[in-house]
């Protein structure tokens, strides 16, 4: 298993790069939110990678994270989501609105990707629904680890664990927001937002996102 390339970019094209690992060139396929960081050709790069094995066909994915490389292997356990859709589906939303819509129970969003259907997109937040906490776990673990969350000050003043909100509970704040006339969108984002802000039960996330949702003077 190829787990991660790091190399000289060779060559981009519209959805795929070419990454030369010590004389051995990569076709490696990445979704548009990906391909939209990478440097130009002849720069360095890396990427974490998903390899796609079949009778036919050899296939590496790229991610720069590997909250979305954890994703792709996701979506594709589900049936009906193949190798092109789950980048349909990371280009559109990327790692963390894939997260936010499948806590959320958002399948409209799923569905904006070019060629998921309804019925699919219903799916993929079905089956997955009950795995998006551990993914966005993983998302804050590895930024810990990688230094970006400030280290707990020296002495007794150490930081609070931060309390993420349960899939229920989010899901529960977006029906009743939809319910009072928000639109599925603007209350999904509203509701992450308090969720980041601290909120972690039902009634502390719908006066959270009714705070930022409510009109400025």
């Amino acid at each position: 298993m190829i787990g991660k390339l790091s190399g000289r970019l060779d060559y981009r094209a519209t959805d795929h790069v070419l990454i030369d690992v010590g004389g051995v060139g990569y076709m490696v396929y990445c979704s548009d939110r990906t391909m939209a960081t990478l440097p130009g050709p002849g720069e360095a790069v890396s990427l974490f990678t998903e390899l796609l094995v079949r009778e036919d066909l050899l296939q590496l994915f790229g991610f720069t994270t590997l909250v979305e490389k954890e994703w792709h292997r996701l979506l594709m356990s589900v049936q009906g989501i193949g190798a092109k859709a789950s980048m349909a589906i990371l280009s559109t939303l990327g790692a963390d609105g894939v997260s936010r819509a499948v806590t959320l129970g958002d399948w409209n969003a799923i569905k904006a990707a070019k060629g998921v259907g309804p019925k699919t997109a219903q799916k993929v937040v079905l089956e997955l629904k009950d795995k998006a906490p551990n993914v966005m776990a993983m998302g804050g673990t590895l930024a810990a680890a990688q230094g970006s969350v400030p280290a707990a000050p020296a002495g007794d003043d150490v930081l609070e664990p931060v309390v993420m909100p349960s899939a229920s509970a989010q899901a529960e704040a977006l029906s009743a927001l939809v319910n009072l006339g928000y639109s599925h969108g603007d209350a999904a984002g509203a509701i992450a937002q308090a969720a980041g802000d601290g909120a972690a039960e039902t009634p502390a996330l719908i006066r959270g996102a009714l705070k930022l949702l409510a009109p400025r003077e």
